[in-house]
């Protein structure tokens, strides 16, 4: 059975056509948590949910178990659904796994399986185990992917969803909160929750983003990043006292300016070797985040290799200094910035 899009699941459940089984993943976990609990909805009906929903941790449940309910006929209606969450088979043995396909395809009829990992990546291109299972599952189970959303997407499920609850939120707006933070829908539809308390009803403005919505710790650090290069000594130390007062580790911290750094630094290096930047995404993890390279392309645009070489240098000590002494940890962040500020400073100056 060929991949199935997220629409032709959606359009399953309207018309009550259901596959033999569902297998959901992906790494948007929201949106395949909120379908994985639609479709077994769906699938078990209104009568007697209690005995045609039977739910299991797949972390926990032995294959046995997930035998026992699949051979277990519904309850006074058409289907039922065994529903398992993260069933990891990397962590199963090869007999488990067979076993549990064989149960899958020669399950009865009135029996339809929902397998979702909302904790669990399926790399069927770099697991063999995986790549297995997904060959097996897939000539009769519908493979839905959930990956991650493109920022006009995001903008329009929040314009939607701020809708929903009586406010008006333009896509402008919309754009700012994911600005702040970051494309994770877990803390989006959270931080809209909390504007949409606080304005009630009517138009949510560029103000109460500012001052209800939290910046996460990468929107605030890829700030910190831009204002270094830029060598705003006001704005980067501004930063860097919000990060504190949001009691951010200072490990954390440094961890998520040094892949600042290294997106420079690769960017720089791809344009150099005469490759176009998105090729990275081809050897290095940014499937769903390409936006790095074009933030590391344009904000690294002001400095040259060598000076990106000293700015590393730079993150890698005081990487060795937080690990390896005792001395106060925010001393060693504001001496850190005060070095990258330097660099930039000298990079301007020629």
């Amino acid at each position: 059975m060929p991949e199935q899009t997220e629409q032709a699941l959606k359009k399953q459940m309207e018309q009550q056509e259901f596959s033999k089984a569902y297998v959901l993943y992906g790494e948007e976990t929201f949106l395949l948590s909120k379908a994985a609990r639609k479709l077994m909805d769906a699938i078990a009906g209104d009568h007697f949910p209690d005995f045609n929903l039977q739910k299991f941790d797949g972390m926990t449940t032995s294959v046995d178990q997930i035998a026992v309910a699949a051979e277990a006929l519904p309850f006074l209606a058409e289907r039922k659904c065994v529903a398992v969450s993260d069933f990891n088979v990397e962590t199963r043995s090869h007999q488990e796994v067979k076993k549990l396909l064989e149960i899958m395809e020669d399950a009865p009829e009135s029996t339809v399986f929902v397998f979702y990992l909302p904790s669990i990546s399926l790399d069927y291109k770099k697991s063999a185990k995986w790549k297995s299972f997904y060959g097996a599952a897939n000539r009769w189970a519908a493979m839905v992917e959930f990956g991650l959303r493109t920022k006009p997407d995001l903008e329009k499920l929040l314009s939607a969803a701020a809708g929903k609850r009586g406010c008006q939120l333009s896509r402008v707006n919309a754009g700012k909160i994911i600005d702040q933070c970051g494309n994770d829908l877990h803390t989006l539809y959270h931080e809209l929750e909390k504007v949409c308390a606080f304005v009630k009803e009517g138009e949510i403005t560029r103000q109460h983003i500012e001052q209800m919505v939290t910046k996460n710790l990468e929107t605030t650090v890829f700030l910190l990043s831009k204002a270094l290069v830029a060598g705003n000594y006001e704005k980067a130390y501004e930063l860097l006292d919000l990060l504190f007062g949001q009691n951010e580790e200072p490990v954390s911290i440094l961890a998520v300016l040094s892949s600042a750094y290294v997106d420079m630094y690769r960017v720089r290096a791809a344009l150099q070797s005469g490759q176009p930047v998105f090729e990275l995404a081809k050897t290095f993890d940014y499937k769903g985040k390409e936006f790095r390279l074009r933030n590391a392309e344009r904000d690294g645009a002001g400095m040259s290799t060598e000076m990106l070489r000293e700015s590393l240098d730079a993150l890698l000590q005081t990487d060795v200094a937080l690990k390896s002494t005792r001395t106060d940890n925010r001393l060693w962040m504001e001496e850190l910035i005060a070095r990258l500020l330097l660099i930039s400073q000298k990079e301007r100056m020629g």
